[in-house]
């Protein structure tokens, strides 16, 4: 089965292909391989924007898609940055100055209470949906710190850790970020459809 990933950001690119990278009989492709137009981001949760990123571009490509959307909630914020995470300071995207305006908005807050959500929906040419939901809890740190990641990792404690997502090695935030929840939910359909033989005994996809 070839799963073109809906995405053309590098950070998550990289994630999703180290998440998927053990479910069985699936080919990953991403926008390198497989260009796609760019898709507003017009829900008003992750799971709309999830769903509109999933269509679109399986329409386009008539290929089976994996698409998501991801975001930070803060809870003294009133759950925001929340969809508009990767525009909360403005456009053209900038993740620096989203991270201050973060800090910005909490200076002298002592409820530094936060999550990250995430929702994948894989969108199959013929119609069928599959969605999944994945999600960490932690807190907003006083300052950023750490070089990997992307977005508001560096600024990003887990739930019982001492370092931020972005200090973190890479299979350890893959290991429990909410990004891995969302695939894992995901993983039994995509090896049902993979595995799934057409009329002629070739495969579907």
């Amino acid at each position: 089965m070839i799963l073109l990933l809906g995405t053309q950001n590098e950070g998550k690119l990289a994630e999703l292909r180290e998440l998927l990278a053990r479910v069985r009989g699936v080919e990953l492709l991403s926008f390198h391989e497989r260009p796609f137009s760019l898709v507003e981001e017009s829900g008003t949760t992750f799971f709309e924007n999830a769903l509109l990123k999933a269509r679109a571009i399986s329409r386009e490509t008539s290929l089976p898609v994996l698409a998501e959307d991801a975001g930070l909630e803060v809870v003294s914020l009133g759950g925001a940055p929340g969809v508009l995470s990767a525009r909360f300071s403005g456009l053209p995207v900038d993740t620096t100055r989203n991270n201050a305006l973060l800090l910005a908005r909490l200076a002298g807050v002592n409820d530094r209470r936060a999550r990250f959500v995430a929702y994948a929906v894989l969108r199959l040419p013929d119609g069928r949906e599959f969605s999944s939901e994945g999600v960490l809890s932690g807190r907003i740190g006083e300052s950023p710190r750490g070089e990997g990641g992307f977005g508001y990792d560096p600024l990003f404690v887990p739930e019982g850790q001492a370092l931020t997502l972005a200090e973190l090695p890479r299979p350890e935030k893959n290991r429990i970020s909410h990004r891995r929840w969302a695939i894992d939910g995901l993983r039994d359909a995509l090896e049902r459809v993979a595995h799934e033989e057409s009329p002629a005994g070739g495969r579907v996809f």
